[in-house]
């Protein structure tokens, strides 16, 4: 709406100067009718010539409006430049130009460019960037980059417990928009979803009663905000703008985020680093839990949720084994450890589980591992 209100403003500009400078004596004049004739046309064939590469131009959006006024300045500088080339063509191509004449193709050589440089500079709104020189506008940031939190990573919880580690020094920022989804999530019919929204909100709430962490409810709105569909294309919209870093534990929104060159904080890769090793050859205790995909497979978890793949665990279901690793295969989703069954974990009378070297198996075991 802005745009078009700017487009107006140029077509009443450009209007009243033509208007003047027809209405001017020498100009308009019986005997300067060439000079009549050289004003409207040139006026009209340089305005609609700019208005039509600006309204066909594919769309780009500026968030700076710092931009405008360097493009104007940048509009002046070339339109004075434009104006020594007025007079070249007219020496060049003798034509007969009276002072006034050219003096009004020249201002309306300059309302043209300066519109179109503002114009330009009005539909690139995420940056300017010129190739000589290299400019761009860019947010200025003083202290820490603040680290911008998503909705997955506030019901998960886990980064109040980083906050507290001290790993993380930068203020906390939630847009509004993302407690505003927090909230639907929370009022959903979904029984789930209602206790994941429910829960994210508690956490929320704990967080800024937390002397330690620092959280802050962002309201701004970018100006075209509202044109985006999605809360994760606002998100990373957002974190752009601020030139924060965004938290998440989202894999998509991840990769998406780091093509829009925005920094990423992924608690579970985080998680996935801080892991112990699983080396080939070790031993394992795992519990079988479900049958795998392929046959013979067994799966079961760690204590941190690791999924545990043991060949030969499928007719094993609900018994400890200890187990021979022979890979593992870490992901952002999570981390998978695969290893071959060696034999049955012994209990001991309390009924807790020990580890012990391979091969020694107490007599009669071996009826037993083939039941």
């Amino acid at each position: 709406m802005l745009l078009w209100v700017f487009r107006a403003i140029f077509w009443i500009v450009v209007i009243a100067v033509m208007f003047v400078s027809v209405t001017d004596e020498d100009i308009g004049g019986v005997a300067a009718s060439n000079n009549f004739k050289q004003v409207v046309v040139s006026g009209l064939g340089m305005s609609i010539f700019v208005f039509l590469l600006d309204v066909l131009t594919p769309k780009r959006k500026l968030s700076a409006m710092a931009g405008v006024f360097f493009a104007l300045l940048v509009g002046l500088l070339i339109s004075l430049v434009l104006a020594a080339v007025v007079d070249m063509v007219g020496d060049s191509y003798r034509i007969t130009m009276i002072p006034e004449t050219a003096r009004a193709i020249k201002y309306l050589l300059g309302i043209c460019v300066c519109y179109l440089t503002i114009s330009i500079v009005m539909r690139t709104k995420d940056d300017v960037r010129f190739v000589i020189p290299y400019v761009q506008f860019t947010k200025q940031m003083k202290g820490a980059r603040p680290l911008v939190l998503d909705t997955s990573v506030i019901i998960d919880g886990r980064i109040a417990d980083l906050c507290h580690s001290k790993l993380f020094d930068a203020p906390l920022v939630v847009p509004r928009f993302v407690l505003n989804e927090l909230q639907l999530i929370a009022d959903s019919a979904d029984r789930l979803k209602r206790n994941r929204g429910r829960r994210g909100l508690d956490i929320l709430n704990a967080m800024q009663m937390d002397p330690v962490i620092d959280v802050e409810i962002n309201d701004t709105v970018l100006e075209d905000m509202d044109e985006v569909k999605g809360v994760d294309q606002k998100l990373v919209m957002f974190t752009k703008s601020c030139n924060g870093r965004l938290a998440t534990t989202d894999y998509n929104l991840s990769k998406v985020a780091l093509v829009r060159e925005v920094d990423v904080v992924n608690i579970n890769d985080l998680a996935n680093s801080l892991k112990v090793v699983a080396l080939p050859g070790e031993a394992m205790q795992v519990k079988i839990i479900k049958p795998g995909e392929e046959a013979d497979q067994g799966i079961g978890y760690l204590d941190d949720g690791t999924m545990v793949v043991v060949e030969g665990g499928r007719n094993k279901i609900g018994r400890e084994l200890l187990i021979s690793i022979t890979s593992s295969l870490q992901t952002s989703a999570g981390k998978m450890i695969f290893g071959k069954f060696e034999e049955f974990a012994q209990q001991d009378s309390g009924g807790g589980n020990r580890r012990r070297p391979f091969g020694k198996r107490p007599a009669g075991s071996g009826e037993r591992d083939q039941q």
